[in-house]
């Protein structure tokens, strides 16, 4: 069969990623979100030979993650993740594992996404759960999330005093549409 590879790019007004870290606010447990759109990244694969699927380079406008307050917001971008000299956070992947050998039009594939993640200078490996549905022809959906440690790349919380404490474990997720290109 003549192999057929196909790239889908991501759209981002269908698209979110995402983080999550947990926190102790004046007192109380509470969960810190950050969500952005500004994604881009392709996705080409042969639906019936999936041996030879590639994901290219992720790239989130990390100057982009709002959160639910400005403050932390301005935190965010000015002393955490310092988005005035790094712009990006970046995904580079590496392997993909568990994929089965072909995927057909309304079937579902789950599988690990292994790469290199870049937050501030330090790049380290990070492995990705993916489940990823071939909807159509012309669209695939997903989601991928793995958890990091914020030590692993030196982020830095802000002391400040309505803020006891900040888990070192960060969810990130991305929530993905990619549309045939």
């Amino acid at each position: 069969a003549a192999t057929r590879t196909q790239i889908f790019e991501i759209s981002q007004e269908d698209s979110l990623a995402s983080f999550e870290i947990d926190e102790v606010l004046r007192g109380s447990p509470f969960t810190a979100i950050g969500l952005t759109n500004q994604i881009a990244g392709q996705i080409a694969f042969d639906p019936n030979d999936l041996s030879d699927a590639q994901i290219g380079t992720i790239s989130i406008n990390a100057r982009t993650f709002l959160t639910d307050n400005e403050f932390r917001n301005r935190a965010l971008n000015n002393r955490i993740l310092l988005t005035g000299i790094y712009e990006f956070i970046e995904f580079v992947p590496t392997a993909l594992n568990g994929l089965p050998d072909s995927v057909a039009i309304g079937e579902t594939v789950e599988f690990e996404i292994v790469g290199q993640l870049t937050l501030l200078d330090t790049t380290k490996e990070e492995t990705f759960a993916a489940t990823v549905m071939f909807d159509s022809a012309e669209t695939i959906s997903g989601i991928a999330t793995t958890t990091i440690l914020r030590s692993n790349y030196d982020l830095q919380i802000p002391a400040v005093r309505a803020v006891a404490s900040v888990e070192d474990e960060v969810t990130l997720t991305l929530e993905f549409v990619a549309n045939a290109q």
